[in-house]
């Protein structure tokens, strides 16, 4: 069974038409990453998987449940982070959690606030208020109560913006460790450097989904520029970013000891998303 299926899936905000259309698969156990600028509708895409909203039209399923009319089944296996800090501020780090756990009727209760503690590192902060938290500390509390009754899917809402290097890497270590444990996680991000680390990749611009591929298999949508220096002499070639169109152009070459140096520069993602964004803005 896939994590989410979503078929024709519409919103609209007035005149304003957040998702048009929107078709996805999420097969269990990876990390699916959702990409794309502020505005392309992924906050409001998320909130439609989360019940958290009703959308115009359309079919959707999140691990076989329909979000609105199976809501209270559906919370008990998904946790939800929200891109902007839904938390107690006046209350510790501890108490956050004890309030949500208490909400979601989750067993043995203490014991698993200790353990979503220790597992986003927030043991040593665990009783301080959270207003004196920085944006990366709060996220983590944040993570560490969506975590708390121990779900089947998370659904993070760009869970690291605003979020220093260090506590950034740390984070998408604590996602990595989650989904080899089987969880499957779908993260919103605008940030390229976060997307080549999910295994399935959606770019999404003004509420459609242009593609949804490996970030491998997307890289290989650019072009890479092949520099050779062989006998005192360089040249260099514009080729497609596909280990094949590699070897079809250093076929020619047949492995002489002549050539010196092999320098590849292929385009990076940024770049392929944004020619990608241009051409579906073109076409409309």
């Amino acid at each position: 069974m896939n994590a989410v299926e979503v078929r024709g899936l519409t919103k609209r905000y007035g005149n304003v038409q957040a998702l048009q259309g929107i078709d996805l698969s999420v097969p269990e156990g990876m990390i699916f990453g959702l990409l794309g600028a502020n505005g392309a509708g992924k906050s409001t895409l998320i909130k439609a998987l989360v019940g958290a909203l009703k959308p115009n039209s359309g079919d959707w399923q999140v691990l076989g449940l329909n979000p609105l009319r199976d809501q209270a089944k559906l919370r008990a296996l998904i946790g939800y982070m929200p891109q902007g800090v839904a938390l107690y501020e006046d209350l510790s780090a501890r108490e956050n959690l004890r309030f949500f756990g208490s909400a979601h009727g989750v067993p043995e209760l203490e014991q698993r606030i200790g353990e979503a503690l220790e597992f986003t590192e927030l043991t040593n902060r665990a009783d301080h208020a959270v207003y004196g938290f920085s944006g990366g500390m709060k996220k983590r509390v944040s993570l560490a109560c969506a975590l708390l009754h121990k779900p089947r899917m998370l659904l993070l809402d760009e869970p690291t913006a605003a979020v220093d290097p260090h506590l950034k890497v740390r984070s998408w270590q604590l996602f990595r460790e989650l989904a080899n444990a089987g969880t499957t996680l779908f993260i919103s991000t605008h940030l390229m450097d976060e997307a080549l680390l999910c295994d399935r990749l959606a770019i999404q611009q003004a509420g459609q989904i242009l593609i949804v591929d490996t970030p491998q298999a997307i890289l290989e949508h650019g072009q890479t520029q092949l520099t050779i220096q062989q006998a005192g002499q360089t040249s260099t070639h514009q080729i497609a970013s596909t280990p094949s169109a590699l070897a079809e152009s250093l076929a020619g070459y047949g492995l002489n000891p002549a050539v010196q140096a092999i320098a590849l520069q292929p385009d990076s993602l940024e770049t392929i998303v944004l020619r990608m964004l241009q051409k579906s803005e073109v076409a409309q």
